[in-house]
């Protein structure tokens, strides 16, 4: 819906879905559809996703075909993989042609690579043999590229043009680009040349040459740059778009601002999951995603951290004539694996935040270490302090069991902070996601590590009493 057609709507009755649902039910589809039109696109498709889930992908579908051809190609790109998928098996051809012909194509390749391929094929056996190569080129780029993110929606100018050809050219393909506010400056090889802003055009002599006032220091990407690296590019500058070259440094695309907050929040969904021990994870929403599929997701993570334990319960074994004489000593080993694993687990996530932000690199290994290393001692010492306090005064425990507990907590926190700081950068540095040494890793690591640390040291520090 356009911003004309939002603002003529202000002043009507604010309609609600539930409203909508309710005509729906009824088969009122008449007043349903005048209650439709009122809803903005992001609104629509929530209601379509709403109407699949309470009364079927027929209904949802019936409610689909209301809509406007300029609104149904918007409100579709908005819809989740698998509504996508129940509408496009379930309409005629000539309304698939339809939508894909409206949507932006940026809006379609994203909607193109989450489809089965038996529709992707039905989809381009409704192209234009100029448009399905178009479209091949751009699915056969790498999922986490540049080049799966750009549109070849763009104005372009000739380096030899007047500032009157470019306007002109601006107003013939203007409606068809995903921006006019930039154009992009090539040379009959494509190479790209410079830059040029439509506030500069409008301000310039007809007859001045563009080339005597573009921008020749372009920031742009490589099409097989990782979409992390992207993204990094966009917060430095903070552009609306980037342009996208080849190997040649032809153009052969550009990353809008709003494509690249997309590729951000599936990068952060994805580091989330994998911090939180969910491996194999998809775009699917919580509910959306099968149970099989969750299962699937998870369980490996917990198989590792399963063997992890295993470890720990071997160290625990190695030690069970100490523990038995001293069982005091079983009372605060879930203390020490505790507070090594929430002290291992901070230093990482910061790491994994800095790394994420470009404010971490593996190169300040040594001085990230330095670092976790005096943030450490401080932090073990004052943690110590006030458990020596506890196991003495509150637990009325001997002053060989407070030392014993307290000298492990301090070695413990002092190498849980080192772990999580230095192993997110080891990962970056050998090409694995940091976000992997985050979370349930480091705790089982720390956890392994404290059992053997306290119960080694117990044995050295009670034999002197």
């Amino acid at each position: 819906m356009s911003i004309g057609e939002k603002t003529y709507h202000e002043d009507l009755p604010k309609v609600t879905q539930d409203e909508i649902l309710e005509l729906l039910k009824t088969k009122n589809y008449i007043a349903a559809r005048k209650r439709l039109l009122l809803l903005d696109d992001v609104e629509t498709a929530e209601l379509i996703t709403e109407i699949e889930n309470v009364l079927g992908i027929d209904i949802a579908i019936v409610l689909f075909r209301m809509l406007r051809k300029d609104q149904a190609a918007e409100v579709f790109s908005r819809l989740s993989p698998e509504d996508q998928t129940g509408i496009i098996t379930r309409i005629a051809d000539h309304e698939i042609k339809t939508i894909i012909n409206e949507m932006d194509f940026d809006d379609m390749i994203d909607v193109l690579e989450e489809l089965p391929a038996n529709i992707v094929d039905r989809i381009l056996e409704k192209s234009s043999p100029a448009e399905r190569q178009l479209i091949n080129t751009f699915l056969n780029y790498p999922a986490s590229s540049a080049g799966s993110l750009m549109t070849p929606s763009y104005v372009t100018l000739q380096q030899g043009w007047t500032v009157a050809q470019a306007l002109k050219h601006i107003k013939a393909v203007g409606m068809d680009s995903e921006t006019v506010y930039t154009c992009y400056v090539k040379d009959k090889g494509r190479r790209l040349l410079g830059v040029v802003s439509l506030r500069d055009l409008v301000t310039k002599e007809p007859d001045e040459p563009i080339s005597d006032f573009m921008v020749e220091d372009v920031v742009f990407v490589n099409v097989l740059d990782d979409r992390e690296e992207v993204s990094e590019v966009f917060k430095r500058y903070e552009y609306f778009a980037i342009p996208v070259v080849d190997n040649e440094k032809r153009l052969v695309g550009i990353i809008t601002f709003d494509d690249i907050l997309k590729a951000i929040e599936e990068e952060t969904t994805e580091d989330i999951e994998r911090m939180a021990g969910v491996i194999g994870t998809d775009d699917k929403g919580y509910f959306e995603t099968s149970i099989l599929r969750q299962v699937r997701n998870r369980l490996p993570w917990l198989i590792i951290l399963m063997a992890s334990a295993m470890l720990t319960g071997l160290v625990i074994a190695h030690f069970e004539l100490q523990l038995a004489l001293i069982p005091s000593l079983i009372i605060y080993l879930p203390l020490l694996m505790g507070t090594g694993g929430n002290a291992g687990s901070q230093s990482a996530t910061l790491i994994i935040r800095g790394l994420a932000l470009g404010e971490v690199a593996p190169k300040n290994v040594l001085k990230v270490l330095w670092r976790e290393l005096r943030i450490a001692l401080l932090s073990a010492l004052v943690l110590s302090a006030l458990n020596m306090a506890k196991i003495l005064l509150l637990d009325g425990q001997p002053l060989e069991i407070a030392i014993t507990v307290c000298s492990a907590q301090i070695i413990v926190v002092v190498i849980a902070k080192s772990l999580g700081g230095m192993l997110p950068l080891l990962a970056k540095k050998v090409g694995i996601d940091p976000a992997l040494m985050a979370g349930p890793l480091i705790a089982s690591l720390v956890d392994t590590f404290t059992c053997f640390v306290y119960l080694s040291l117990s044995i050295v520090i009670l034999s002197l009493f």
